[in-house]
């Protein structure tokens, strides 16, 4: 939803995959670029690319000026204002926007679908078809 929308008031949009250190993931990373590829691939001005570095190394590197970020709850402005801060102290022109999500996906969350996948629910009303096959095959092979 953000991303479809976000090709809409950019000219080019780069979804960046980030590989966190401080964080297990279901899926690996390449493994996760190539479904949002996948996903994403019927707007033209959408790529997806990994990076591990600090996100505003990485934006610098590619030349960009602006972070977009999506906020589902006033929890979530908590912690986005917070990086907002740090990203200013590291790279004072960037800037970053956010994006509110559709009402109907603003309670949807990584950890609770990967909660529900990891004990077989159905995950389909909450991500993309591609990505709920990709997750219950990994669950299934646990």
């Amino acid at each position: 939803d953000l991303v479809e929308r976000a090709s809409r008031l950019f000219d080019h949009i780069i979804v960046a995959v980030g590989i966190n250190r401080q964080k297990t993931t279901d899926l690996a990373t390449q493994v996760r670029v190539d479904l949002a590829s996948e996903v994403l691939r019927h707007l033209p001005n959408v790529e997806v690319c990994a990076f591990d570095t600090l996100l505003t190394e990485f934006v610098k590197q590619r030349g960009a000026n602006i972070i977009l970020r999506g906020l589902r709850t006033v929890a979530d402005f908590e912690y986005e204002f917070q990086l907002v801060g740090m990203n200013r102290v590291l790279e004072p022109k960037i800037e970053t926007v956010f994006l509110a999500p559709a009402e109907h996906l603003s309670y949807i969350s990584s950890t609770l679908v990967r909660e529900i996948a990891s004990y077989g629910g159905d995950i389909s009303k909450f991500v993309h078809p591609v990505v709920a096959e990709a997750m219950l095959k990994e669950h299934a092979g646990r």
